[in-house]
């Protein structure tokens, strides 16, 4: 096989020839300032890879069939993603890993059923993936009969209701008893399909999700050793229904139960009343619960327009906004009293973009040494048809939606750089180990190789210039991808080279538990 290097240009690395070494490992990286978060190694080393392990980091010299010289660049542990709705999508799977994402994880929503779910991407990812039972997609299984998912994505099969049958009603319907033990019962068969835990969103049914589901997912969570993602009952800062009130609610099953709890994009939901959110989550952490939140680097998120949150006794009353500060992503306009209610009405899975926190709430909660780092990335809609953007090679320039699906990552390590908003080494744990070693120590035992650059990990890797990295993508321009990462590698194979991915490689693996009888 040709032996290949990697050679420092002025604004990227390229492909040079190579014959004087012979070959001991598959790939090597040389002169790169290695960064584990794990061992608070940060030097400049070589690193061997072989068979999709990193063998060794050292200061010695070392060959290897194909070497890349990252001189003047990180070489940091893979981005791990915990909160990505857009894992299915071949288009959304490039812009994570152009944003330096090599495991793409569907928690908070989750997917139903899992089997299917998993069996959709085998062989044809070019990043790790991962998924939650989903709570969302057993509500809609139990209340509709005319449901049919397509591959089991949640967010994907909401979006297709014409041919999936989706009828909103896991949303507005309060489940009976009955159905209650029908609605645990395939959440309990999506762990034993190798689901990571439960994926809960009583944010999107705040008035008719019972009680007894939001503890029963805790309780199945336990039974598993495992955790459940959870997007909070409420969005607000206004008594009585806050979004501390919402973390305690499911933290209360935590403190009863056991199992792990991820409380999603935080600031959206705590708002104003942030700092004192992460105390709580910190006076419950050192308390021995295992809890963790969670934050997106943007003060305004994506959602459906029929969002419980966004109605007006609540977004107005209790977020403190307006119609205006809702974006409809089809046409890109600002909502009016008319428009939002036409919306509801006959379009209520539209896309929209809406302001939540404060700048200066969620700097507070992304510095914070114990949140980490979630894009909540959400599908594109192409311009032209406004249909999902699924295509691998879809043009970047040809989307609406959410700049966070492409430039999440990114924009912490730039504001890490323009801002000092926290050390370089807590922003990349933050996306790497943190993430990590709580999937480990909730369930997840293969997340023990990931999120670090040692003898042994897994060769998921993302190398970048810490004096150029940065997000592109813009509120006009969301689909812009990620500049200042050259190079990606997923299972010890070069996946993004010279910041472009290579479309026929796809050494993805699953992250998933295994499967029981």
């Amino acid at each position: 096989m040709k032996r290949l290097t990697f050679v420092l240009i002025a604004f990227g690395l390229s492909f040079q020839p190579l014959t004087l070494f012979s070959q001991e490992y598959d790939l090597v990286i040389l002169n790169g300032r290695v960064m584990d978060p794990e061992t608070n190694l940060d030097a400049v080393r070589n690193v061997g890879i072989t068979g999709g392990k990193i063998v060794a980091v050292t200061e010695e010299p070392i060959q290897g069939e194909t070497t890349i010289d990252a001189t003047n660049h990180v070489v940091a542990p893979g981005f791990v993603d915990t909160h990505n709705h857009n894992v299915l999508t071949p288009f959304g799977r490039k812009l994570a890993l152009r944003d330096g994402i090599t495991t793409q994880l569907e928690l908070e929503a989750g997917v139903m059923p899992v089997g299917k779910w998993y069996e959709s991407m085998e062989g044809k990812s070019q990043i790790n993936f991962g998924a939650t039972a989903s709570i969302l997609g057993a509500r809609e299984t139990v209340f509709n009969p005319r449901f049919k998912s397509v591959n089991g994505a949640t967010i994907n099969d909401l979006q297709s209701a014409e041919q999936t049958g989706s009828d909103m009603q896991w949303s507005s319907r309060v489940a009976n008893e009955d159905e209650i033990n029908q609605i645990l019962e395939l959440i309990e068969e999506g762990l034993k399909q190798g689901a990571l835990g439960v994926g809960h969103v009583p944010g999107y049914m705040s008035e008719s999700v019972t009680a007894q589901e939001c503890y029963g997912a805790q309780v199945l969570a336990a039974k598993y050793g495992r955790f459940v993602s959870m997007h909070g009952r409420f969005s607000s800062q206004q008594p009585p229904v806050t979004g501390i009130l919402a973390i305690e609610e499911q933290l209360g099953a935590v403190a009863a139960e056991g199992g792990g709890l991820i409380v999603c994009h935080m600031t959206a939901q705590t708002l104003g009343l942030t700092s004192q959110a992460l105390r709580l989550i910190d006076s419950a952490h050192d308390r021995g619960h295992a809890v963790i939140a969670e934050i997106y680097g943007y003060t305004y998120g994506s959602t459906i327009v029929a969002a419980d949150y966004l109605r007006p006794d609540n977004y107005q009353n209790n977020m403190g906004r307006t119609y205006s500060d809702i974006i409809n992503l089809e046409t890109m306009e600002p909502l009016t009293k008319e428009t939002y209610e036409q919306l509801v009405e006959t379009a209520p899975s539209t896309k929209v973009t809406f302001e939540n926190a404060t700048k200066a709430d969620l700097y507070l909660a992304l510095a914070h040494p114990t949140t980490i780092i979630g894009s909540d990335a959400f599908t594109y809609l192409l311009k032209e048809d406004g249909s999902v953007a699924e295509a691998w090679d879809t043009p970047y320039d040809a989307v609406n939606g959410h700049p966070r699906a492409a430039g999440t990552h990114a924009r912490i390590l730039r504001l890490v750089r323009e801002e000092n908003l926290m050390p370089l080494m807590l922003a990349i744990s933050k996306m790497t180990y943190m993430p990590a070693r709580f999937l480990q120590e909730n369930g997840v035992p293969q997340m023990a190789y990931k999120g670090r650059i040692q003898a042994g990990a897994d060769a998921d890797i993302t190398i970048f210039d810490p004096d150029t990295v940065k997000d592109e993508a813009t509120p006009a321009a969301a689909g812009l991808p990620s500049s200042g990462i050259p190079y990606v590698i997923v299972s010890g194979t070069v996946v993004v080279e010279d910041s472009k991915v290579l479309k026929d490689v796809s050494p993805g693996q699953p992250v998933r538990l295994p499967v029981q009888q």
